[in-house]
């Protein structure tokens, strides 16, 4: 397996993953649209940002987005939020999952991050228990404004 940054060729794999959690999208079956376009070049342009895939051979077996904040607590350090995780739905229950979050931990710590955090919409229990069992420790309450 292969972690790395994805690429423009590797956009509709990754947005077939984000489509749906319980069944494999076929990544041809994706509309790339101009805004899916404007926000991955964003993010590819971004040296706080990044999609990282997993790869097996040429299949995408899993993603996720790294975000880098710099910021003023932790001695000034900077936190890597983790944010849309997915693993392919007939590839779940193979430490996939595992992989991919601490080989995104091992790079936020390589490049200098004090923490990793990310958020979880309260309905995903499983993943609450997924991300416990990797050391994740319940800490703040999150809030969001919908704009």
């Amino acid at each position: 397996m292969i972690l790395r940054p994805a690429t423009r060729a590797e956009l509709p794999a990754v947005l077939a993953l984000l489509a749906d959690e319980e069944k494999v999208v076929d990544p041809g079956s994706i509309t790339v649209t101009p805004a899916y376009e404007r926000a991955f070049a964003d993010i590819e342009g971004d040296p706080r940002n990044e999609v990282l895939v997993l790869v097996d051979g040429d299949l995408v077996v899993g993603c996720l987005q790294a975000t880098y904040i710099p910021g003023l607590g932790k001695g000034g350090a900077e936190r890597a939020l983790i944010e849309a995780v997915r693993i392919r739905a007939d590839r779940r229950g193979g430490g996939l999952g595992r992989e991919l979050m601490e080989r995104a931990a091992a790079r936020a710590k390589e490049r200098g991050c004090a923490l990793v955090q990310l958020t979880s919409d309260k309905q995903r229990t499983d993943a609450h228990r997924f991300y416990a069992s990797l050391g994740f420790a319940r800490s703040h309450d999150g809030f969001k404004l919908k704009l």
